[in-house]
């Protein structure tokens, strides 16, 4: 792996929170303890992929991408490429390829590998969104997010930590499964699965050791991920990881992350991580793999925006009535309005960088004009903007999953003013004079076709 290594990462966690004590009620057995995290009804993987990824770029700006892979067991598409869609709202350059790796947990774990064993400035990204049957484990224990890593040689940057080392065990054998348009996972029993990770994983930890040179004492921080809890917590006692686990506690508010649980606790490890430790990132899925980092010097002054602890214990509150309707699991009676019609894809091409990176324009007059005028010679990027509310509608008749919808007049930051949909948002904290921030959203689905665009949110 020579000096590559960990340029930049980030997470990100979904506002909702489902109380896992709410679930028996309604579902007659299932839920427990604690909190997991909940999409909002017009978040994605590809959505939330774009907002893990807007985090971890905006760290280290300097950064010239030069692949970008994706993934997630949940995709938005299938036969066509997700990952395209959060190239263009990352509106990175056309010669920038972007590539799904889909399919199941190992398969984030794989991007990050072929990464760091590659060429240039890759960016990493893995998100998952899921659910399962009411009731059942998967929905109490899993929880939706996405996480970034921004992997490359320090060309663009100091890297935060460097590749030191690592080992993989593969091995077929059936654990987890799920055949395509099924909601439901299925799994084995769980203490089959836990006799044949448990010797992958302390393979693949002896052979990642014997790379790096080192012994286990000499490890610092450990983040064991896999979406075998029984099996992550018999190799923890194996390997007496315990006392330097990272992120046990987050299975209480957040849930486990699934696709986007590896990148989401080694970037946690490195949020807490001092220079010169040793930090190994253990995943179980389909095998076992992992990787040794070396932090540097660089990691005590990086701080990311909002860190995977700080988003746990934030959120709000959602009802389990309203994430079974979210989740489509719940059939109830849809808005008496007409549903919108399918985006054109003809449309969509002739307007990309206002529709995917929210690109507005100024003219000779100097004016930001949002959205963009055919006349104006400078485009203006507006994704990152702030903004103030000047004022704003609570709309109860327009179409939506989850009415009302609040609109708010947006005054940015610098210029431009624009009509924007508020998310995340409670009716009752809206106010004009609110600071909001963009973020990327899906507005609904037509035919089969996802329409992305940005709302705003409350700062």
């Amino acid at each position: 792996m020579g000096t590559r290594g960990i340029v930049g990462a980030a997470v990100y966690v979904p506002h909702g929170r489902l109380d896992r004590s709410t679930i028996a009620a309604v579902a007659g057995g299932g839920g427990g303890k604690g909190t997991r995290s909940v999409a909002g009804y017009d978040e994605d993987t590809t959505t939330m992929g774009v907002e893990a990824a807007r985090a971890a770029l905006r760290a280290v700006p300097e950064v010239e991408v030069g692949a970008l892979w994706f993934s997630t067991v949940s995709p938005a598409y299938a036969d066509k490429t997700n990952a395209t869609t959060i190239h263009a709202a990352l509106r990175l350059e056309r010669d920038v390829g972007a590539f799904d790796a889909n399919g199941s947990v190992r398969s984030s774990v794989g991007a990050l590998v072929a990464a760091m064993e590659g060429r240039g400035t890759h960016l990493v990204v893995s998100a998952d969104l899921r659910s399962g049957l009411a009731g059942g484990s998967d929905e109490a224990d899993f929880g939706d997010g996405a996480a970034a890593v921004v992997v490359g040689d320090g060309a663009d940057g100091p890297l935060l930590a460097e590749a030191i080392g690592g080992g993989r065990a593969t091995e077929e054998f059936l654990d987890r499964w799920r055949t395509p348009g099924e909601v439901r996972s299925k799994v084995w029993e769980e203490r089959f699965g836990e006799s044949r990770y448990v010797p992958l994983g302390v393979a693949a930890w002896e052979d990642a050791l014997k790379a790096a040179g080192l012994v286990a004492d000499q490890v610092d921080r450990i983040a064991l991920a896999g979406p075998h809890g029984r099996a992550v917590a018999a190799l923890a006692k194996t390997l007496g990881a315990r006392d330097r686990a990272v992120g046990g506690d987050l299975g209480g508010s957040v849930g486990n992350l699934g696709a986007a649980q590896p990148a989401a606790l080694l970037s946690a490890a490195l949020e807490v991580a001092e220079p010169g430790q040793v930090i190994a990132l253990a995943v179980l899925a389909d095998g076992a793999d992992v990787m040794l980092f070396r932090t540097t010097d660089a990691v005590s002054s990086w701080t990311p925006r909002r860190s995977l602890a700080d988003q746990a214990t934030a959120g709000a509150p959602i009802d389990y009535g309203t994430y079974l309707r979210w989740r489509g699991l719940l059939a109830v009676e849809p808005p008496r309005r007409p549903e919108p019609g399918r985006p054109s894809a003809s449309a969509v091409g002739r307007s990309a960088d206002w529709k995917f990176g929210f690109v507005g324009s100024s003219g000779d007059d100097g004016a930001v004009h949002l959205p963009p005028q055919p006349a104006d010679a400078t485009a203006v990027p507006m994704a990152d903007a702030t903004g103030t509310i000047a004022t704003f509608t609570v709309d109860r008749l327009a179409y939506s999953p989850s009415p009302p919808v609040v609109f708010a007049v947006v005054d940015f930051d610098g210029g431009g003013r624009l009509p924007v949909e508020l998310t995340d948002v409670d009716v009752d904290q809206v106010r004009i004079g609110e600071r909001v921030e963009l973020t990327f959203r899906r507005l609904f689905t037509a035919d089969g076709i996802h329409n992305y665009f940005w709302k705003a949110r409350l700062i």
